[in-house]
C-alpha cells in the first residue's frame, strides 16, 4: 500500500478527528505527511507537526516553508482546519462572523497560495477541502457554519478552474454528521445527550455518525494519483442524507 509513496502532504486541523484519520490515511499510503494544527502536541508521532494558525497569514507561510525545507517539495494540501458555529442568524455577532470565516474559508485561500509554487512542481499536485453536507442541505440552527461550508464549495470549484491547466487538481469531500471531538463536545453540552445522539443518528438515512475513517478514506481517493480524472467535485460521506428520501419505518 505505498500509491503516495515519496509524496508529500500537509493537513491542516490533522492533530484530531476528521484531519488525524486524513493524516494517518495517507502515512499508510506512503506519503510523507506534515500537521499543521493550534495543538500539535496532539498528532501521531509519524507526522511533522508544526503549530500553524491557518487565520495568520505569516503563521501559514511560515508553517509551508518548514515543510519545504524538511521535505523538499509539497504535492498534497488538504484543507481541513475548521470550526464549528451554532444558531440562527441572530444568535452570531460580526466578529464571530468574521472569525468563523477567516478559519474555514479564508484559511483555505492562505495555505493553497502559500503552497502554490510548491504545487506547481509536482507531477502529481492535488487539493482536498473539507466541505460538508451543511453547504447543500439547510440544517437548523447552522446558519454562520453553512454560509462557511457553502463558500468552500464555491471555492473548491473556481479552484479547480484556474489551476487545473497548471497540473493541479482540487476537489472537496463533503462530510455528513461526523464522530469526531467537536460533536462529542455538542453532545456534552445538551441537555439529554444520549437523545441528541439518537436524533443526530436518524437524520442520516443509514442510521449512525459518520466514522473519520470513512471521511480519510475519500479525502485521500481523492488526492491520490489514481483519481487523476476526478476534478471540481464534492464526494458526499454522508450515509445517504444529502440524496436520499427513505420513508420513516
Amino acid at each position: 500500500m505505498s500509491e503516495l509513496a515519496g509524496l508529500v502532504a500537509i493537513v491542516t486541523g490533522g492533530a484530531s478527528g476528521i484531519g488525524a484519520a486524513i493524516a494517518d490515511r495517507l502515512h499508510a499510503q506512503g506519503a510523507s505527511v506534515a500537521v499543521f494544527d493550534l495543538s500539535p502536541e496532539g498528532a501521531d508521532a509519524a507526522h511533522f507537526a508544526m503549530r500553524v494558525d491557518v487565520s495568520d497569514d505569516a503563521s501559514v507561510r511560515a508553517g509551508v516553508d518548514g515543510v519545504a525545507e524538511r521535505f523538499g517539495r509539497i504535492d498534497i494540501v488538504i484543507n481541513n482546519a475548521g470550526i464549528g458555529a451554532q444558531g440562527t442568524i441572530a444568535d452570531n455577532d460580526d466578529d464571530e462572523w468574521a472569525r468563523v470565516l477567516s478559519i474555514n474559508v479564508t484559511g483555505i485561500a492562505r495555505v493553497t497560495r502559500a503552497a502554490l509554487p510548491w504545487l506547481r512542481k509536482s507531477p502529481s499536485a492535488a487539493i482536498v477541502n473539507t466541505a460538508s453536507v451543511a453547504a447543500t442541505a439547510g440544517l437548523p440552527q447552522r446558519a454562520l457554519y453553512s454560509a462557511s461550508k457553502g463558500a468552500v464549495l464555491a471555492l473548491t470549484r473556481a479552484m479547480a478552474a484556474d489551476h487545473l491547466r497548471e497540473g493541479i487538481r482540487v476537489n472537496c469531500v463533503a462530510p455528513g454528521t461526523a464522530d469526531t471531538p467537536w460533536i462529542g463536545r455538542l453532545l456534552e453540552k445538551a441537555d439529554d445527550p444520549e437523545a441528541e445522539r439518537a436524533a443526530l443518528n436518524a437524520r442520516q438515512p443509514h442510521g449512525r455518525l459518520v466514522a473519520a475513517d470513512e471521511v480519510a478514506d475519500a479525502a485521500v481517493y481523492l488526492a491520490s494519483p489514481r483519481s487523476g480524472s476526478t476534478v471540481g467535485i464534492s464526494l458526499e460521506v454522508d450515509g445517504g442524507m444529502q440524496n436520499l428520501r427513505l420513508r420513516p419505518q
